[in-house]
């Protein structure tokens, strides 16, 4: 291993061409997962302009708070010879020819010392704060040979990967549930507001100029933020910040059960997920408490599937939508028979979801556990043959 530049060994912002009006692939910040390698999403749309790409190419978010949220997926879902193209905010990193492999660029910049010195680099206005380009292409970092690269690729990939099989999986298990929902919504004509079905609450956030109530520390309540839904799948296992004891009691914050159904209705409105175990959330959150806990599945299902263009009463649902409203929500509720036959598919396909969700974050542990050894050269890597 040796200290390099890494400009030496990456090619930044690599030129490519696609015409004005010419139709391509394009990747949109919004379909940058957090800390997710491969790319779910694409639209096809007219090129006038944006950062440019072709397949192994890593992306990375340039502004805040997509930088610090985790924004950073490399391109697999184009063509041989074919470019693709997304955001003007993103850092494209290219592997340079049998000099860097091209998944250990990726896993490099998702690597805690390289997200370090990008975040502290940034400049701008507040909250629109950028990565300095030259900063990272004259950081030099300490970089394993161009075969130990491969290997450390060929490792963290082969998590990656089954984390996106299981992704799959469960993507299509869910795909059943909603297609049975919509076939037991044909059957019913009883509506009930969302506020006769279940105690809804809200949670809150503590002062932030008290800094002293968030935490790191995985002792301490979980804190659930609408980005963390967003990274979640049906069940959240964890969240991005925790709130001491001390911070709950004094503020009055909410600690809901296992198995709560919670939903965002600020800002991003319609992201819904179930949770793992207690927790806490912010106050752009819903909680749906159900008075009857065999309606969890199918209420779950339909706020999911919930068109939420319908609440509110201005042009921007975003800023609209308030507790009031969510309460107020009409949900449609089957006969108790149609119910049974709901929960006999969709509990289980729950359960099985459940299954991989918690495998996924068992893998992705391992594979942050990996990560610096691997690249910090705490593990033998002679043994290994490709």
């Amino acid at each position: 291993m040796e200290y390099r530049k890494l400009e030496d060994i990456i090619d930044f912002n690599p030129q490519e061409k696609i015409n004005k009006k010419q139709l391509a692939k394009k990747i949109p910040m919004e379909n940058l997962a957090c800390y997710r390698k491969y790319i779910k999403e694409y639209i096809i749309d007219e090129y006038n302009g944006g950062m440019k790409f072709r397949n192994g190419d890593t992306l990375l978010a340039r502004i805040t708070p997509c930088l610090e949220n985790g924004k950073t997926s490399q391109v697999d879902i184009l063509e041989k010879n074919e470019v693709g193209f997304g955001s003007s905010e993103y850092i494209v990193m290219r592997a340079r020819n049998n000099i860097s492999d091209k998944d250990f660029v990726y896993y490099l910049a998702i690597s805690k010392k390289f997200r370090d010195i990008a975040i502290k680099s940034m400049v701008g206005t507040s909250g629109r704060q950028r990565v300095q380009l030259d900063v990272l292409k004259n950081t030099e970092m300490l970089v394993p040979e161009y075969s130990e690269q491969v290997k450390i690729g060929y490792i963290l990939s082969k998590l990656d990967k089954k984390i996106r099989l299981n992704n799959q999986i469960n993507d299509n298990l869910l795909n059943l549930v909603d297609s049975y929902l919509d076939e037991i919504c044909i059957e019913t004509d009883c509506t009930k507001r969302a506020d006769e079905i279940a105690n809804i609450t809200i949670g809150k956030t503590p002062p932030r100029a008290k800094t002293e109530c968030f935490t790191k520390n995985d002792d301490d309540i979980k804190w659930l933020s609408i980005s963390d839904i967003g990274r979640c799948g049906v069940y959240v296992f964890d969240t991005s910040e925790k709130l001491t004891e001390d911070a709950v009691n004094q503020y009055n914050v909410k600690i809901i059960p296992e198995n709560t159904i919670v939903l965002s209705f600020k800002l991003t409105v319609g992201r819904v997920a179930i949770t793992n175990e207690e927790m806490a959330t912010n106050e752009a959150i819903a909680h749906f408490n159900l008075f009857d806990n065999r309606l969890k599945s199918y209420i779950y299902t339909y706020l999911r599937k919930f068109d939420y263009d319908k609440l509110g009463s201005t042009s921007s649902i975003a800023t609209a939508v308030n507790s009031k409203i969510i309460k107020s929500m009409p949900i449609r509720i089957p006969k108790d028979e149609s119910i049974k036959k709901f929960n006999k598919l969709a509990d289980e396909i729950l359960k099985m979801i459940r299954v991989n969700e918690k495998e996924n974050k068992r893998l992705e542990q391992l594979r942050d556990a990996l990560l610096p050894k691997l690249m910090n050269g705490e593990i033998d890597l002679n043994q290994i043959i490709l």
